[in-house]
């Protein structure tokens, strides 16, 4: 696969040393020729130049690359090659690093953004994952921000404690992929009866993540199964979701810091 990477700071030398060890062909591009002696990568290939310019992408053969990666620290940079990447040069997968969380909102495919590498939310979400029970967690968003990867870990009150994953009518746009019990990894079934400390992780639409919360959350008896109705339907008697992290755009142009 080739990759090109803008920006051979810290974080993208360090993306190029993992890919360039699992035998991935790594362009970096930066302003500053001195990167090159200092970063210690061996079998990259390098171009000094401005990756906002089209004729350095040109020169960099970008329509070839598989992926490219943008990983300067500004932002603007990172958006505007990105958008390059997809609309100049049709680059199948952009990866975009996010420098200010404030600037997370404008990393979607408006901007030619597949992937936004939003650090801080990151170990935000990771944090959380710690010491939230009884909470969904957001751990990464996927598909330009159509859906995203949570978890929720079962309080040991919980009223899904008991239930199988077939008895539960889950939000139509969520899936429970894994079950982690006991520090070991379980695919789930619909036999699996749910327990205590469970840590349940879903692929669901951002648009679905309260509606899955507010069905884990719900009160004794309240909860919808696939063969008893207990009241209305979680999908149908949940309020419309909005979509996290989407709100109104700022009236600044997001690029404070």
């Amino acid at each position: 696969m080739k990759v090109v990477i803008v920006g051979a700071g810290s974080v993208g030398s360090s993306i190029a040393r993992e890919l360039l060890a699992h035998k991935h062909e790594i362009l970096l591009i930066d302003l500053k020729p001195e990167v090159i002696g200092r970063s210690g990568l061996r079998g990259a290939h390098w171009l000094v130049g401005d990756a906002c310019e089209l004729s350095t992408l040109q020169g960099a053969k970008v329509e070839d690359a598989d992926v490219v990666v943008s990983a300067t620290g500004d932002d603007k940079v990172n958006l505007v090659v990105s958008l390059l990447a997809k609309t100049e040069f049709g680059v199948g997968r952009t990866v975009g690093r996010v420098n200010n969380p404030k600037n997370d909102w404008m990393f979607n495919d408006s901007w030619g953004v597949d992937v936004a590498v939003n650090t801080p939310q990151l170990m935000t979400a990771l944090v959380e994952e710690a010491v939230e029970i009884g909470d969904l967690v957001r751990l990464l968003t996927l598909q330009t921000g159509v859906a995203s990867l949570v978890e929720f870990t079962v309080p040991h009150d919980s009223h899904v404690i008991g239930m199988t994953v077939g008895d539960i009518h889950w939000p139509e746009d969520a899936t429970l992929v894994a079950i982690l019990r006991d520090q070991a990894p379980i695919t789930p079934s619909r036999d699996d009866v749910i327990d205590g400390g469970d840590e349940l992780f879903f692929v669901t639409t951002i648009a679905a993540e309260d509606r899955l919360r507010e069905l884990l959350s719900s009160a004794p008896g309240s909860i919808d199964t696939a063969g008893i109705n207990s009241g209305e339907q979680a999908g149908a008697s949940a309020q419309p979701a909005t979509a996290s992290g989407y709100g109104p755009v700022p009236e600044d142009d997001g690029f404070d810091g």
